[in-house]
């Protein structure tokens, strides 16, 4: 069984609820490097907190996929965006990067570049290593995921995202600390909603079980 479409959307509101959580008060635009099925999956959960607030979209030019994501959102009155040449320029002019690439073999920019404040969510983990060593506070969705990270004994602060959502942790306690948060998750929750999706549908006759993986995969946008 796959569960495509529920692993885009959970990821999506994951990031979403850690944003709620985790950035400054001052915030005023999200950065996204990386354009595919998982950042379009962010936006709309972005989206849907907003509640129709304005949203400054900054992206990181790559081929034209810059455009098919402006173009995907393109109903949406309420979302502006900048489109951005370089990864330090779209950094250095950041609040809240997330960061959706899936293959990234070095850092993507020198420490410098990351101004105070900055919430960086890596859904696909790669390109941030160097943050680990000097940002003030690390978050994740279980320490077993990230305990064999090459600086994990050398983190500042570390906790997983669960002790802030039940009062035990403060999360943000300055607007001048810089964040970053691995959540990694596992497919096994995916498959849980499927479940629980499947059942709810009852008796109904016509409930029966379909792939959620189209054979046309041009056709699998969120």
């Amino acid at each position: 069984m796959d569960g495509t479409w529920i692993t885009a959307m959970r990821t999506g509101a994951v990031a979403a609820v850690t944003c709620g959580l985790l950035k400054k008060q001052q915030t005023k635009s999200y950065s996204f490097i990386g354009l595919g099925n998982m950042a379009r999956a962010v936006l709309l959960c972005l989206n849907a907190a907003a509640k129709n607030e304005p949203l400054e979209i900054k992206l990181l030019k790559y081929k034209d996929q810059h455009n098919d994501f402006i173009k995907r959102f393109s109903r949406f009155k309420n979302i502006t965006f900048q489109v951005y040449d370089s990864v330090p320029m779209l950094i250095r002019n950041s609040d809240v990067i997330i960061s959706c690439v899936t293959i990234m073999k070095t850092d993507f920019t020198k420490d410098t570049d990351y101004s105070e404040g900055v919430l960086v969510i890596p859904v696909h983990t790669m390109g941030f290593q160097n943050c680990d060593l000097f940002f003030d506070k690390i978050y994740c969705d279980d320490i077993g995921h990230i305990k064999n990270f090459k600086y994990f004994n050398r983190y500042k602060n570390c906790d997983e995202i669960s002790n802030i959502i039940l009062g035990r942790n403060r999360g943000r306690e300055s607007e001048k600390e810089r964040i970053i948060v691995y959540n990694i998750g596992i497919s096994l929750h995916d498959i849980f909603f499927a479940s629980k999706i499947y059942d709810l549908c009852g008796d109904m006759p016509e409930k029966k079980v379909i792939s959620l993986q189209p054979p046309d995969m041009e056709r699998y946008w969120v």
